[in-house]
């Protein structure tokens, strides 16, 4: 029977002021995934974790993605699923994408790479529809592609893979939730066009300082006038980690996808792990138990470690 076993990174979306168009994937945390090609066509799934995830078909992310790839492609053969989930549902670390991008990748190798990259992120937009009620690919993107990109449009779905900079990220994970359909719906439904000018301003300038290596100005473009203002109040402690990561050294950053995680940019490895000491100790003195993590952009996206 053919499987095939994968691992799946976590992606930080948005990179502070590209809302829905920029992603990023990490090298950790990460969940590993298990796909198998079935005789029958029926879709079984099963979780490892103990994070309650539902194991119904239409109702989890990676059965809802299998199930429009079975359906658009008229497949006779069904999946057998099994998702070691290391990335926390909630966290804005990418977690239902990395079911969603992972059951498309998976199911496409299986099949025999019948699918573009771009044909597997349709595939996984419906399961972050299902997770958040709105078809988003910023994390399944990076997921994929790997490193840092850009989407152009996601009807029709326009890539632009970017430059994956040489630096450090340093991810902060409270352990409170934030979900991603709630912090959609604190989020302002018109604003000031001297607002959107300064954010154009702002996302131009960062994808010209990724694409340059350009330090200085990834650093003066990491700002965001419009989402981060509204969805910070959520996560604690947020302006004081935000404010003692950029003494330390830090490029810039902010929340990372919806929240509650929260990123910080960094040019070595050393003050990235300052920053990390100090993250987990701002939010100590509050009793709120976190998780940081230390790496480099991921420049290869989901990988195969077992066919």
């Amino acid at each position: 029977m053919k499987k095939v076993k994968l691992k799946v990174p976590a992606t930080i979306a948005n990179l502070v002021c590209g809302f829905d168009i920029l992603g990023m994937a990490i090298h950790e945390p990460f969940d590993v995934m298990e796909l198998k090609l079935l005789e029958t066509s029926e879709i079984i799934i099963r979780h490892t974790d103990d994070f309650g995830l539902p194991e119904e078909t239409s109702k989890n992310v990676a059965g809802k993605v299998l199930l429009k790839i079975q359906e658009e492609l008229h497949l006779k053969n069904g999946f057998e699923v099994i998702i070691h989930k290391k990335i926390k549902p909630g966290s804005g670390l990418g977690s239902s994408a990395a079911s969603a991008a992972g059951a498309a990748f998976g199911a496409n190798w299986l099949l025999g790479n019948i699918l573009s990259k771009e044909e597997m992120i349709y595939f996984a937009m419906f399961g972050e529809e299902l997770a958040s009620g709105v078809k988003h690919a910023d994390n399944i993107t990076p997921c994929i592609f790997g490193g840092i990109t850009l989407i152009k449009s996601s009807d029709p779905i326009d890539i632009i893979p970017l430059n994956a900079p040489d630096l450090f990220v340093t991810a902060i994970h409270p352990q409170v939730e934030v979900k991603t359909s709630d912090a959609r719906q604190i989020l302002k439904k018109n604003i000031l066009l001297k607002d959107a000018i300064e954010q154009w301003g702002n996302i131009a300038g960062l994808v010209a300082g990724i694409q340059n290596n350009d330090f200085g100005l990834i650093g003066r473009s990491l700002k965001d006038v419009i989402v981060e203002p509204v969805r910070s109040i959520l996560i604690p402690k947020f302006d004081e980690i935000k404010e003692k990561s950029l003494g330390l050294g830090a490029l810039g950053g902010g929340i990372s996808g919806s929240g509650p995680s929260v990123f910080m940019l960094s040019e070595n490895e050393k003050i990235s792990y300052e920053i990390a000491e100090m993250m987990k100790s701002v939010y100590r003195t509050i009793n709120i138990e976190s998780f940081a993590y230390v790496s480099k952009v991921n420049p290869k996206g989901i990988e195969i470690i077992e066919e």
